[in-house]
């Protein structure tokens, strides 16, 4: 990753929003059951504690509500992700050394709702960061050092496409 604004994959856009869109319900809900501000006060200790933990739980949802914005303006300052090489939000096609060719994504932890994501710290996500059409990487797999072929970057594929398998 580069500190910077990183892209974000179609795909990982769709689940950050599914989740803004769920948290956001969640805590609708939550907030509901919180009493206003001059109710009653003489609610007895159970009371007060079951208030004071749905406060903490609100308080943990807009963090979360915000973190997932502040996610997705980031994706929207750093633009689309490169075609010209692999990195976060790029989605490539490899070949495998069994010949197998899968289309991932290129991504972050948040993103982990994107069945063909490989994250950019994993093995093989490490191993592709700032490589290009036709580069070979090697990387450590379960079963032990492997390679695979960059096929394309950001080309044929996008969400949906090729399967994450074992490559991950």
């Amino acid at each position: 990753m580069t500190g910077g604004p990183e892209p974000m994959s179609a795909a990982a856009r769709t689940a950050v929003e599914q989740e803004l869109a769920d948290l956001s319900r969640e805590r609708e809900a939550v907030a509901v059951t919180l009493r206003g501000g001059g109710g009653d006060q003489t609610g007895d200790r159970v009371d007060q504690a079951d208030e004071l933990e749905r406060g903490t739980e609100l308080a943990r949802l807009d963090r979360r509500i915000a973190e997932l914005e502040g996610r997705l303006k980031e994706a929207d300052v750093a633009g689309a992700p490169s075609t010209d090489e692999v990195g976060a939000g790029s989605t490539v096609t490899v070949r495998f050394a069994d010949g197998d060719e899968q289309t991932l994504h290129i991504g972050e932890v948040a993103e982990m709702y994107d069945a063909a994501m490989v994250t950019a710290d994993s093995p093989l996500g490490s191993a592709l960061m700032g490589r290009r059409a036709g580069d070979t990487v090697t990387y450590k797999a379960p079963d032990g050092p492997t390679s695979a072929v960059v096929v394309s970057v950001g080309g044929k594929g996008g969400p949906g496409g090729g399967s994450a398998g074992a490559a991950s």
